[in-house]
């Protein structure tokens, strides 16, 4: 599914003046999956560190040199890390918050090097903890679940988009398409914009099946 995120994060990758992003947001709206994504479509290679399920993997920051830390990742992974071709993706960072701080040396001294950290319930894991936060080093974007126009492009009525976004509030919209935008847009608010249950109301048009889905994510 496409996600309107996705070109901010093109930009930010492509920028001059690249800071380390972190990417915040409820777990299971996909923040991974577009940290990846990114790698893939921009031919990087992913060194993916998960702090939930390899703790251990603090212990590779354990320098405030970043060139340091990158010789041990190195070494963990057995692959080079080229800062031209290498996307370092720093994944459920709240169970290693203060990682965070860390990354100002990654902007001040490797600023060529594309680094994501992404997130679910910072601010309740920041609580915790007490130390500077690189202010003005690091780059926030906020992912949430598939909007309205997110939805009608993974089920298959792109042009329904294009439609929304060429009236205004002075345009007549006929009866025809304005009972489509409201049948989709009905179906939006019981399926919701987690990406699980859009994938599976894509693939069986069963709110029955996405119900499973809102429970298993509950």
């Amino acid at each position: 599914m496409k996600r309107a995120a996705y070109s901010d994060l093109s930009l930010w990758l492509k920028s001059t003046n690249r800071k380390p992003l972190i990417i915040r947001g409820a777990r299971q709206v996909g923040k991974t999956w577009l940290a990846r994504n990114l790698a893939k479509e921009n031919k990087h290679d992913l060194i993916e560190l998960n702090f939930e399920r390899d703790p251990l993997a603090v212990e590779l920051f354990e320098s405030n040199d970043p060139r340091e830390s990158l010789k041990r990742i190195e070494r963990r992974f057995g692959r080079r890390i080229q800062a031209d071709k290498t996307l370092l993706l720093l994944d459920e960072i709240q169970a290693a918050p203060q990682i965070l701080a860390k990354l100002r040396w990654f902007y001040e001294e490797l600023p060529q090097l594309p680094v994501i950290a992404a997130g679910s319930l910072l601010d309740f894991a920041l609580e915790d903890h007490s130390f500077s936060m690189p202010v003005g080093r690091i780059r926030y974007l906020y992912l949430e679940p598939l909007s309205f126009e997110e939805f009608l492009d993974a089920d298959g009525k792109s042009l329904l988009i294009d439609y929304l976004e060429s009236v205004d509030l002075q345009t007549a919209i006929d009866p025809s398409t304005h009972r489509q935008l409201l049948d989709s847009y009905r179906t939006y608010m019981l399926i919701g914009g987690m990406p699980e249950a859009v994938a599976m109301w894509k693939d069986t048009q069963s709110l029955v099946a996405c119900s499973e889905v809102h429970q298993s994510l509950l």
